[in-house]
């Protein structure tokens, strides 16, 4: 049989079947206990294996064109359970200088104490990830497109220095979403998602994702079975239930934000935009080859004069919000909220300025949501 496509993945990878009354969804398995004389493996919910969990790691797996995959209690469970499992007192880490605030936040705070070294990049070439290099390192960790500057990396390039080094490759693949980007093709050894954002993709689920080799997930399992980040049976659920739609959003997503970057490009009330689907955007090509899609978000800066939090105020479609990638088109400014952990002069290192929004593109018509950003233009 043929590869399957991804809409038919996202439907129907992992499901239980209803072997008792034939429903037509996977039935919900609410026990935290789990009979255990000649079980193999034992089940419980902290050793990721119950019915619904498992059914996430095998859909995450096959999305990501990975041999296995975990299910996490938030996106930060799985990103700072994975760095652990391969991260130990005296390694040395090395990452992209435009990553997420929480794990920013998280390798500032933490590592130093477990004395655990790390390195940020000056950029995002082979060559700013290369010089950071020690003896002593373990990991490279990378995220692209990027947040908020949707900067991005190539990941073929850095897959093949880890492994020209012999190190553990990572990437944080929340923006693009495995249906536009496998990085395990690429060669990354590691993926992971924030799943509350496209994977869950209707603003009331909180969840992470990892998928890898078997090897890798059994690493991070040995790790996670002690910090404890496992995801309940509810949450489980509704979380594949919508990883069904995940393709169909996600290809939504694409085509409203291409439209409206392009649009916002051309308005004078707008000094920049971020968006890897322009051809204005320094790494588009790079983009164009390593990704199927361009993704539903993007970042502009407005005019100087302008007041990013009074533009946000007059929307009326677009809700002034945290998080990311709901069906609902949503709008923040980093510098008071998803990067707000950052001092000033950290986010002005990274380009992070203050009247930087980044915009989450959402499914609702392309017309609609363009007319509501011109009237709040208009009214400041």
């Amino acid at each position: 049989m043929t590869k399957k496509g991804k809409h038919t993945i996202c439907i129907h990878e992992g499901e239980i079947k209803d072997t008792q009354f034939g429903g037509a969804v996977s039935p919900i398995f609410m026990a935290s206990s789990y009979e255990y004389l000649d079980a193999d493996p034992m089940r419980y919910p902290r050793y990721f294996n119950t019915p619904n969990q498992e059914v996430l790691g095998k859909k995450i797996a096959a999305l990501e064109n990975a041999e296995a995959g975990l299910p996490f209690a938030s996106g930060m469970a799985a990103i700072s359970t994975t760095l652990l499992a391969f991260l130990s007192k005296g390694d040395h880490i090395v990452l992209t200088n435009e990553i997420y605030g929480g794990a920013f936040n998280f390798v500032v705070e933490e590592f130093d104490k477990m004395g655990i070294e790390y390195s940020f990049t000056n950029g995002v070439g082979v060559d700013d990830f290369e010089e950071k290099i020690k003896a002593n390192t373990k990991v490279i960790y990378i995220e692209t497109p990027s947040n908020p500057l949707l900067t991005i990396t190539d990941v073929k390039a850095v897959a093949n220095l880890a492994k020209k080094h012999g190190l553990v490759s990572m990437i944080d693949n929340t923006f693009a979403s495995p249906i536009n980007l496998t990085p395990l093709d690429f060669g990354i050894d590691i993926s992971m998602h924030s799943a509350t954002k496209y994977l869950g993709g209707h603003s009331d689920i909180l969840a992470g994702l990892v998928a890898g080799s078997t090897e890798h997930i059994n690493t991070i399992f040995q790790k996670g079975k002690n910090l404890g980040g496992n995801l309940s049976h509810m949450i489980s659920y509704l979380l594949e239930r919508s990883i069904k739609t995940l393709a169909i959003r996600v290809e939504k997503h694409n085509s409203n934000a291409q439209t409206i970057a392009e649009h916002l490009e051309k308005h004078s009330a707008i000094a920049k935009v971020y968006y890897p689907g322009l051809e204005s955007h320094p790494n588009h090509n790079t983009a164009k080859a390593q990704m199927h899609g361009f993704g539903g978000m993007l970042s502009f800066e407005l005019r100087k004069g302008l007041d990013a939090a009074e533009f946000q105020k007059k929307l009326k479609l677009v809700k002034p919000s945290l998080s990311l990638a709901g069906v609902e088109s949503t709008i923040l400014q980093p510098s008071l909220t998803s990067h707000a952990l950052l001092t000033p002069e950290q986010r002005k290192a990274v380009g992070i300025s203050d009247s930087l929004l980044r915009f989450s593109v959402g499914i609702e018509n392309v017309d609609d949501i363009i007319g509501d950003v011109e009237q709040a233009l208009k009214l400041i």
